[in-house]
């Protein structure tokens, strides 16, 4: 037997939008964070170079794709607080996670940058 929305209090509330779009928004952010991830540390500082390209990017695309990333993040986290959906403080709990280490990461690359 398949539950319905309206039987969840937490998806009832008749001013929330639907929760799809909260569920999108949080795949994207991950995905996001993700893609940089890879591309920050396996695609620029170990693939390309063994093939002899793009040596030296990975910090600085690792900046731009952190702030990206960390946007995604807290519009993720923002869209889920107003749909009041049932696993949002799980997923905001797992978006501020990502968050901190997209931060610590963006350090990181920001040193490499500055030395």
């Amino acid at each position: 037997m398949a539950v319905t929305a309206a039987a969840d209090p937490d998806t009832s509330h008749p001013d929330a939008p639907p929760q799809a779009p909260a569920e999108r928004v949080f795949s994207t952010s991950v995905v996001v964070s993700g893609v940089r991830c890879f591309l920050a540390y396996v695609l620029f500082p170990w693939l390309l170079p063994a093939a002899g390209i793009a040596s030296g990017v990975g910090s600085g695309l690792g900046l731009a794709i952190g702030v990206v990333a960390i946007v995604f993040n807290v519009l993720s986290i923002r869209r889920f607080q107003r749909t009041r959906h049932r696993y949002r403080w799980l997923i905001t709990s797992l978006n501020a996670g990502i968050i901190v280490l997209l931060a610590v990461l963006m350090v990181i690359d920001l040193s490499d940058l500055l030395s």
